[in-house]
């Protein structure tokens, strides 16, 4: 078990070229890094050749838990993957975040990290349990789905494993191929084809024991308690009563019992996340846009039924992500109205989207790279691109060229956002929550939805109290959001070591207590109580902003170049946003002294959006100028070893 309170204590490093597994003691990444994103990006720092691709041997593939990973009730079991990602334009060191129970069960098979490197001659799964690995032959399931593969390896090895892989999009190095693990827990950003590079098909891990240990075991007691109290009957509950609920579970699911509440391992309440079961027993995991992406486009031809859940289990199989086919439908349906994509020239019945047909047919071609599907597998800008000038601009005022996703929780409604849409390298979607969740809580109350309860009084104390100022929730001003934006990357960064699920952390708002709004020094109250050692609010903020600045260093060293990249596409400063379709068509969301504000219409404006990144840049101690991280600054948190490699490119 752990020889540390809160860690294994070994990292393993696995080279599938040579066959070799060697073990790294996590006590000299974890002093600084704390365990998740932390861990993981110094680890890339340390391993990665900066001229490599994401599909090289070279790039190391890290899979990593945090110091929480295991303990019940504080739903600190999430699990990350990090490297280069090929869904990257242009690629680059990205991340993605999973739930499910894979992470519990690294840590008791005794690691909390895992890097992979190199490339295998034939194909490969690690088998990992009583503090050992194995390097072993895959060549049985490789070609078959991910979901397949994981029940094959599951049989043979025994129900107490929990496998994470991939399905022929990740072998067949498709770039929006993704890891599909136990209770269909997804892992997108490309990482899925990274694992085929290697010809690593699947990660397997066995539970030697389930016993986790604490410094302070009566005191995480007390905080365990104290936790689940404040999420009784919080936000995100299984059937609460705020609009994003009602967005993509209709009643008639709730109605007919297809939904079952799960929950990841060591959840505090649950979210949510559900499990579906079809009509013809087929079960799943029912939760955001996998449970959704399907939807609409489906109800063409006929009532609700378990299409869009079957499209959803192909997709998953197949081992694609569900948010990039999002945007390939997104554009199919642009370039068939524009006569530019047909049944005949693709191979694919456009004609028919919302069918299983479709769908099937899809998945299969972009998967084995057959015909019109190995010119979507590299990603929609290079299709578009071979198609032309009239395909490339269907792409125009909606499509992430950097992420090849469409954009949730935009600039133009939530302003704060567009720092986080310019720094980050994918869709940094906790970030983006933080600003729209108690957004939309509000909106509940505004519009007097029963059980709201994020008042005028509640957004504004939110916004003082963890973004910085009472102007942060204000969309009306430009005023507060560089602050606002930098605390909240400090504080998901902090988030992302800990591992903490971005659906219960931090709690913004609580729904039985006097005044609604939650306690910020939470997080480093447990993670005391787990490790024995003293942390507080202000030393986890400083880790988190430890953390993101790595992360800054490490993108600059793979080539980007400081201010110019930190942009926003076009189109968000030239066009207006449009009415959407749903509950609130205006994108309302609070503005000047608690009054609605419609945001449609709006245009981030250009120069202020200058003059947000100057004063960002300033808040991070980074150059104005240029953007580029001081060397007074990398010292001051405790990184004066970056400085060197990255040379001429920090002041």
């Amino acid at each position: 078990m752990a020889n540390e309170f809160g860690y294994a204590g070994k990292i393993l490093k696995v080279d599938v070229s040579r066959g070799s597994i060697e073990e790294l003691p996590v006590k000299e990444y974890a002093e600084r890094f704390v365990g998740g994103r932390g861990i993981a990006a110094k680890l890339y720092w340390d391993y990665f050749t900066p001229d490599a691709s994401a599909c090289d041997p070279e790039n190391p593939l890290i899979f990593v838990n945090g110091p929480l990973a295991g303990f019940a009730g504080l739903a600190g079991s999430r699990w990350q993957v990090c490297g280069k990602s090929p869904a990257s334009t242009p690629e680059s060191f990205s991340y993605c975040n999973l739930g499910g129970s894979w992470g519990a069960w690294l840590k008791f098979a005794g690691f909390d990290a895992i890097v992979v490197q190199g490339k295998s001659d034939k194909p490969v799964y690690i088998l990992v349990q009583d503090g050992t690995a194995h390097i072993k032959d895959a060549s049985f399931i490789w070609g078959k789905g991910a979901i397949t593969s994981r029940e094959l390896l599951k049989e043979k090895l025994g129900s107490d494993v929990r496998v994470a892989s991939i399905g022929p999009a990740g072998e067949n190095m498709a770039v929006m191929a993704n890891i599909i693990a136990d209770e269909d827990s997804s892992g997108s950003g490309g990482f899925g084809a990274v694992m085929g590079s290697k010809g690593l098909k699947a990660v397997a891990v066995r539970a030697s024991t389930r016993e986790t240990k604490a410094a302070g075991p009566e005191k995480l007691k007390q905080l365990v308690k104290e936790i689940r109290d404040m999420k009784k009957d919080s936000r995100f509950i299984f059937s609460g009563p705020h609009r994003m609920w009602k967005e993509y579970v209709p009643e008639d699911l709730k109605k007919n019992q297809k939904l079952k509440k799960t929950a990841c391992y060591g959840c505090i309440s649950g979210c949510t996340r559900a499990i579906y079961r079809a009509d013809n027993g087929e079960t799943g995991k029912y939760l955001c846009v996998a449970a959704v992406f399907y939807a609409n486009p489906a109800k063409k031809y006929g009532e609700w039924d378990d299409v869009h859940f079957h499209a959803s289990k192909i997709c998953n199989d197949y081992g694609i992500d569900t948010f990039s086919v999002l945007a390939l439908m997104v554009w199919f349906q642009k370039c068939y109205q524009a006569k530019i994509l047909t049944d005949e020239n693709t191979g694919i019945p456009l004609s028919k989207m919302g069918t299983l047909e479709f769908i099937q047919t899809f998945a299969e071609k972009i998967s084995r790279r057959e015909g019109f599907g190995d010119l979507l597998a590299r990603g929609i800008a290079k299709a578009a691109d071979a198609m032309g000038s009239k395909a490339h601009e269907q792409l125009a005022n909606w499509f992430n060229y950097r992420t090849g996703t469409v954009f949730p929780y935009e600039p133009r409604v939530f302003l704060t956002n567009a720092i986080a849409f310019a720094t980050e390298p994918r869709l940094p979607m906790a970030q983006l929550h933080e600003v729209s969740f108690p957004s939309y809580l509000w909106w509940d109350w505004a519009n007097n939805i029963d059980g709201a309860y994020v008042t005028d009084d509640v957004v504004r104390t939110i916004a003082k109290k963890y973004q910085g100022s009472d102007a942060a929730l204000d969309f009306s001003t430009y005023e507060g959001k560089a602050l606002a934006a930098k605390k909240i990357q400090d504080r998901v960064y902090v988030k992302e070591c800990l591992n903490l699920c971005d659906f219960a952390w931090p709690m913004l708002d609580v729904r039985h207590s006097h005044d609604h709004v939650g306690d910020p020094s939470l997080p480093s109250k447990v993670l005391s109580a787990i490790t024995g050692n003293e942390f507080d609010e202000q030393t986890l903020d400083r880790l988190g902003e430890r953390v993101f600045n790595l992360q800054r260093a490490i993108l600059i060293r793979e080539g980007r170049t400081g201010r110019d990249d930190d942009c926003l596409p076009e189109f968000f400063h030239t066009v207006p946003l449009p009415e959407h379709p749903g509950i609130d068509p205006h994108c309302s969301v609070p503005g000047k002294e608690g009054k609605m504000l419609h945001t449609t219409g709006n245009v981030v404006d250009k120069e202020k959006f200058e003059q947000l990144k100057e004063e960002y840049y300033l808040l991070r101690g980074w150059d104005p100028a240029t953007g580029l991280q001081k060397k007074d600054s990398l010292q001051g948190l405790g990184l004066a070893d970056l400085i060197d490699p990255l040379k001429n490119k920090v002041l």
